[in-house]
């Protein structure tokens, strides 16, 4: 028993291990996002991105893999995610119009939040005390950081909130099918989807983009396959509300984002926030750690 409680520990840091390599990963993604939209519409930068995405995946596993995909038990499942994938771009990518990039990830942090509380009540796992706690500092983090009083515009907030429940919604769901479903298929899924939906306005929105655009549009199909790889691998292997603090990483890269590429100095608040999300993430890998050397020991 003892052996396999430490198998257990085991899978959930190296779970944890890619989840936070995969949001560092997204963060560029969030960054190329908010370049883009700016010029050329949602719709066609979420078709081509995911396009990008079913290629390569189809690549890596060959075109049979979509004939698997069809016969598949857990196709409902699959669909289902899809769906909420699709509304969160699309809010996000929208949204990202009209906030900075740093308040864009900020909102989006209540991601988490919901991650922990879905997981208790759908995926009946036990959230205990650190997890908890590591979740509830790392927000304070966000909140400390985001200095809110500034977000007043209401839309671009709602729209935000929506694609981080969605978001975590999505989680959820690759907790409960990655075991019977490898990563690639579900990233074929979810891909496959937004290109059915987000083709069908593409001839009424399509605007041409410069060899800028085009070269961003595909590092953004690149840097989105990896991220979403290395996510669903994490939370394949650790448990929902273990990764979801992780993700505040992402706030990190944001504001470093901002100001290479936009000139954006956080002031001192960012900072004391960034400071509390650290240290959220590394109480919680080292609470982890711990109880993975107990049961070694045991």
């Amino acid at each position: 028993m003892s052996s396999a409680e430490h198998k257990v520990q085991s899978r959930t840091m190296l779970g944890i291990g890619y989840a936070m390599a995969g949001f560092s990963v997204f963060s560029v993604q969030d960054a190329v996002v908010k370049w883009l939209v700016t010029s050329l519409p949602v719709w066609e930068v979420l078709c081509i991105r995911s396009s990008l995405i079913v290629l390569i995946g189809l690549a890596i596993t060959g075109p049979r893999q979509v004939i698997a995909l069809v016969h598949s038990p857990n196709r409902k499942a699959l669909l289902i995610r899809s769906a909420l994938i699709l509304m969160a771009w699309l809010a996000y990518f929208t949204a990202s119009r009209s906030l900075h990039l740093a308040e864009l990830v900020t909102i989006y942090f209540s991601a988490p939040i919901f991650v922990v509380i879905l997981s208790i009540f759908v995926l009946k796992e036990t959230v205990g005390l650190v997890r908890w706690g590591a979740t509830l500092l790392g927000f304070a983090g966000v909140v400390v950081a985001a200095g809110p009083k500034s977000l007043v515009d209401p839309l671009p907030i709602a729209l935000t909130l929506l694609a981080a429940f969605c978001w975590a919604w999505t989680h959820i769901l690759v907790r409960m099918i990655s075991q019977k479903e490898t990563t690639i298929n579900m990233m074929l899924t979810s891909n496959g989807v937004v290109i059915l939906v987000s083709v069908l306005p593409l001839p009424f929105v399509w605007v041409t983009p410069e060899w800028t655009g085009v070269l961003l549009i595909v590092g953004l199909g690149l840097v989105g396959a990896l991220g979403q790889y290395l996510m669903f691998e994490g939370y394949r292997l650790a448990p929902a509300s273990a990764v979801a603090p992780f993700e505040y990483i992402t706030l990190i890269w944001a504001f470093g984002w901002g100001f290479l590429i936009w000139g954006d100095w956080p002031p001192q608040a960012v900072f004391e926030g960034a400071a509390l999300i650290l240290v959220s993430g590394f109480a919680l890998i080292f609470a982890e750690s711990w109880k993975s050397r107990q049961l070694a020991r045991a």
